[in-house]
């Protein structure tokens, strides 16, 4: 049995840029960033460069029994499913969650209970969207650290694939606590200023916040005019925080995305890299690109405009992407000046006007885990 297509049908991006695409799409045309330097002393005893939410677009007026994470993730799911006629109460559509570390703030303000403990729980934050949005299904949680995103599109692009479901509702959401700050910085990788993705002065990464959400459905009469055509994972089993010193093993699954959307890598267009900045996740990423043989395709990094919003970062980015597909646009790298990676890139610095059919989107964690899609402007017949 064939298997079935892929398309985007409506999506949503809630950040320091805007609460929706297109708001989003419009400042980073106008290279306009969202990190800025803070001084919340209740995360960092020293001022820090970040891209946070304001307390209305974190959560706006919805009522105090979500937290923080589940009330962006319900308001961003909301103006996506505004968009189009897909209802969560539909046998036939599944909703799947990404974030990295959901609602593990509430540890640092409250006693450690039990009921605590259930709170914290990633499948009780599921359990309340699924109730909230009257979903046909329990929705499916991915937590698989900054690919988490790019790896829930990938689960959903293969559920509608094999024809379990007919639409899938992505979205991912996390926000930045004193324990996750902390647990970078134990790390060294928080750069003391704004972060500068594949530039030879970068310091580090600056963490963000936002949500992103994605609908996707099998229904061509619904599509907006790109597919989610190819994607692959893989893992380095190189080391538990630091990646690959080869790049070979992203590179295998950039090849096995390319191979799965039937695209050459000639045909590629844009590469939209997971870019955190950090030293090792950048040079491994150019590493994996000339493997891959895209050296010379424009490539950029949206971590200077978000910050790295970990389990969002796979959805906002990719969103740009199909935006960029269909404005034939390529954003810059916020920070970039001069490449600081030992195999050539064609970064973009700035936002140029480029034909582009077929986008890379890459993303790289913890664990050695890494995920490649592809994007494409939808094929006329």
């Amino acid at each position: 049995m064939r298997k079935k297509e892929v398309f985007i049908v409506a999506d949503n991006i809630i950040s320091p840029l805007g609460a929706t695409t297109a708001a989003n799409f419009s400042m980073l045309t106008q290279n306009l960033s969202g990190v800025k330097e803070h001084t919340e002393f209740s995360m960092s005893d020293q001022p820090f460069f970040a891209s946070l939410l304001n307390e209305e677009r974190g959560g706006g007026t919805l009522t105090d029994k979500y937290t923080r994470f589940e009330k962006l993730l319900i308001r961003s799911i909301e103006e996506a499913l505004s968009q189009s006629p897909i209802q969560l109460s539909d046998k036939r559509t599944i909703l799947i969650i990404s974030t990295t570390k959901g609602n593990i703030g509430l540890l640092e303000t409250n006693e450690v209970t039990e009921e605590l403990n259930q709170r914290v729980a990633l499948h009780t934050s599921a359990s309340i969207l699924r109730d909230n949005f009257q979903c046909a299904h329990q929705p499916i949680v991915l937590s698989n650290a900054c690919i988490s995103g790019s790896l829930a599109l990938l689960l959903a692009k293969r559920l509608i694939n094999s024809g379990q479901f007919d639409h899938a509702v992505v979205s991912g959401a996390d926000t930045i606590s004193k324990f996750i700050f902390s647990g970078f910085q134990s790390f060294q990788a928080i750069s003391p200023a704004a972060c500068k993705p594949f530039d030879k002065s970068r310091l580090g990464i600056n963490l963000g916040e936002g949500a992103g959400t994605m609908i996707l459905s099998s229904d061509l009469n619904l599509s907006s005019g790109i597919q989610l055509s190819g994607g692959s994972t893989s893992n380095d089993a190189n080391h538990i925080s630091g990646p690959s010193r080869t790049g070979q093993e992203l590179c295998q699954a950039i090849n096995h995305a390319m191979k799965d959307a039937g695209v050459a890598a000639h045909e590629i267009g844009l590469i939209s890299a997971h870019g955190t900045a950090t030293l090792y996740n950048d040079e491994m990423e150019a590493l994996a690109v000339n493997l891959a043989g895209l050296q010379e395709v424009p490539l950029n990094s949206l971590k200077g405009f978000y910050g790295h919003t970990l389990g969002a970062a796979g959805i906002i980015e990719s969103i740009i992407s199909a935006q960029s597909l269909q404005h034939d646009l390529v954003m810059g790298s916020k920070g970039f000046e001069t490449s600081g990676v030992s195999m050539p890139l064609n970064i973009s610095s700035a936002v140029r006007q480029v034909s582009v059919k077929h986008c890379l989107k890459m993303a790289s964690g913890f664990g050695g885990c890494n995920a490649a899609i592809i994007l494409s402007k939808q094929s006329i017949n």
